[in-house]
């Protein structure tokens, strides 16, 4: 039997530029995925959560089912193709990561999955790990996403930032300084990516990058892009100017300017609502109530719609600060 523990992540800044070639600044949470696998001997894969009532039972080559044990599943076909399995696989999953939350549930379980598939096979690393889980949810799943949610995952440490360039997955591991705290929330707002919203901004950022005649969104000028009909000019901004504060970002970290950080963090939520147009009233509301309340900064993470948003406070006024926030939007809760 195989046991391994993959943790969820939030996104502090660099919101939908992992697939555009712009650098992100994601966070392991503690909060985390826990899995179990040992051969079966047959040719079934028994697939079973804490999180949901239902067990599963699939044949080891079944394609994708709309099935929350499609990320499981998935994981395990990969494995196989590589050599890494043979048969049939018991599959034993608990999660303290909130499904459809924003933050890398299904990442966390593919590359939780990978892992124990992978055993002790020295050849396979954390970073040929993250591009089979993308591999996974590309191509079992059909969700067109970059690689930002399983590097963080596979790599990430509680208490630090990855700095990650999204074009060679070249990265820089930076703590978070000792006077920030920072909070996740989640918004009481469901969300979920393969109702088509998440492909339609995606292919609106590859038509702005191949207009403008670029590899990647991130290496093209705003000036070009006011050239863009109304649509793709606007998901243009919102990419070229994200990168643009993602490296800033980090320069505020490493000195421990969290004004400056926080500041960012709201510019990118501006953007992200204005531009992106992937923010919903209800959480435009929450993210300016905890500025307002005593936050640095705060701001949507992961693709938007609903979810979950971040913010920035100073560790001497995070005690305080909560129970402000939540008593103008008592549906919401704290993840971290």
């Amino acid at each position: 039997m195989t046991f391994v523990t993959t943790p969820g992540r939030v996104n502090l800044i660099g919101e939908w530029i992992d697939f555009n070639g712009g650098t992100v600044l994601p966070m392991a949470l503690p909060q985390s995925v826990q899995l179990e696998l040992h051969a079966n001997g047959g040719q079934q894969d028994r697939i079973q959560s804490e999180q949901f009532a239902d067990h599963i039972d699939f044949d080891i080559s079944a394609p994708a089912a709309s099935h929350w044990s499609d990320y499981v599943r998935g994981a395990l076909q990969y494995a196989r193709a590589q050599g890494w399995l043979t048969g049939g696989q018991d599959v034993s999953l608990k999660s303290t990561i909130p499904v459809g939350a924003g933050l890398s549930s299904s990442a966390a379980t593919i590359v939780a999955a990978l892992k124990a598939s992978s055993g002790d096979l020295v050849c396979v690393d954390p970073v040929s790990i993250a591009h089979a889980a993308k591999a996974v949810e590309n191509e079992f799943i059909g969700v067109p996403c970059g690689i930002m949610d399983q590097m963080a995952v596979a790599i990430g440490t509680n208490g630090n930032v990855l700095a990650l360039d999204t074009r060679d997955c070249s990265y820089e591991i930076i703590p978070v300084p000792t006077d920030w705290t920072i909070a996740v929330v989640h918004s009481g707002i469901g969300r979920a990516l393969a109702d088509g919203r998440y492909k339609t901004r995606r292919e609106e950022c590859l038509k702005a990058a191949d207009a403008l005649n670029v590899s990647y969104l991130c290496e093209a000028n705003l000036e070009a892009a006011q050239a863009l009909p109304e649509a793709l000019g606007k998901r243009a901004r919102h990419v070229i100017s994200e990168g643009h504060r993602s490296l800033r970002a980090i320069d505020a970290l490493k000195s421990g300017d969290r004004q400056t950080f926080g500041l960012l963090m709201q510019e990118s939520h501006t953007s992200l609502r204005d531009d992106f147009e992937v923010s919903v009233p209800e959480m435009d509301a929450m993210v300016r109530d905890a500025v307002e309340l005593g936050a640095d900064g705060a701001r949507m993470t992961g693709a938007g719609f609903g979810g979950c948003f971040v913010c920035l406070i100073a560790v001497d006024r995070a005690e305080a600060w909560w129970p402000k926030l939540q008593a103008r939007h008592p549906g919401m809760k704290r993840i971290a």
